[in-house]
């Protein structure tokens, strides 16, 4: 009998949606508060493991800016780069779009070049011992309006680091209309950058249908709400936009009940791109082997329609085409190994 964890984890799997920030384990928040005392994180183990257990939403927050507060310089966003590598790889997670929100680090005073430098050389550092590639996604918090959708396009198009691929737009969705962000996303599609914008967490289908028509979305960030809409499932099965799901995310903020509950379901039985994600993993309890985990034994998925989810993230992501092939016949190997052991 097929050991689904087993055969998740010998997956080559892509993750399309975490956030940096979001990403920092224990391990990794514990160096950066020894580092940064003054910041009051806890440095002890075990009252940081308490600090991260997920309570609720407000909770998650406090958590995040926390991690946020300690990044001071470029060796705090490699240390952060760094420790997201290395939990990727043990989960054999081979390549990674990770949002990276800069206005939010230019407002706390951390200076553009030292972000950079960060990303760069954790970047290296991932690919040298980790054997992941990483890539990023520079986002505009939406909260903080048309200012900060300018500084970011400006300092995305300006800079313009090596790994860069696509443009974001996340933060709270009500009250926040897409539309208002269009000149800067595209500005940066003009310049070669992909749109990736989060619709439809927390909000309606309206907001999914905004971010396509008037962002140019190449792929949606959550688009839970998209289930309650046909036409608009129609539309994304039809034009293959993918969906960066995040089940636990959308569990733990209570945008659904449940795993069970969870739309993802409605959005495979009508054909769309699917592919599942972490949001913030640590912070909300979540791996990337979890997401994939508990999607198929709550939806009782055959092995292949599990690989079909890994194939999905990488047809989905901004790799070049070599580099898709040689992930997409790994992963066909993987499942062909599978079915025979089960034969």
């Amino acid at each position: 009998m097929l050991d689904p964890r087993a055969f998740i984890h010998a997956l080559p799997k892509v993750e399309l949606h975490v956030h940096l920030v979001g990403s920092a384990g224990v391990d990794t928040v514990l160096t950066l508060a020894r580092r940064h005392p003054e910041a009051g994180v806890p440095a002890d183990r075990a009252a940081l493991e308490r600090f991260f257990v997920f309570r609720d939403f407000d909770h998650f927050l406090k958590v995040y800016w926390a991690v946020q507060s300690m990044l001071k310089d470029r060796n705090d966003i490699r240390t952060l780069v760094t420790g997201l590598a290395a939990e990727l790889a043990r989960q054999n997670v081979r390549y990674a779009e990770v949002t990276v929100t800069p206005y939010n680090h230019l407002l706390d005073g951390l200076p553009g070049d030292e972000l950079l430098t960060g990303l760069v050389e954790g970047r290296a550092v991932a690919k040298a011992e980790h054997g992941v590639e990483l890539a990023w996604c520079f986002d505009i918090p939406g909260e903080k309006g048309v200012r900060a959708g300018r500084e970011t396009a400006v300092f995305a198009l300006r800079e313009r680091p090596d790994g860069l691929v696509s443009f974001g737009l996340g933060g709270p969705e009500i009250g926040v209309g897409r539309a208002q962000f269009e000149p800067f996303f595209t500005a940066a599609r003009e310049a070669g950058l992909h749109s990736v914008p989060h619709a439809g967490e927390t909000s309606g289908p309206a907001t999914i249908w905004s971010a396509v028509h008037d962002l140019g979305a190449e792929r949606i960030g959550h688009g839970t709400s998209c289930a309650t809409d046909p036409a608009l499932l129609a539309y994304l099965a039809e034009h293959r936009v993918p969906l960066e799901v995040c089940p636990t995310s959308n569990v733990r903020t209570r945008q659904v009940p449940s795993i069970a509950a969870h739309p993802v379901r409605r959005m495979l039985d009508h054909g769309l791109v699917v592919t599942l994600n972490t949001d913030d993993p640590p912070m909300f309890g979540a791996t990337l082997e979890g997401e994939y985990l508990e999607v198929a034994t709550t939806l009782g998925l055959r092995a292949a329609e599990v690989a079909a989810l890994a194939r999905n993230a990488v047809e989905a992501s901004f790799l070049g085409e070599a580099a898709k092939a040689e992930l997409l016949a790994e992963i066909d190997l993987v499942t062909l190994e599978a079915h025979a052991e089960t034969s």
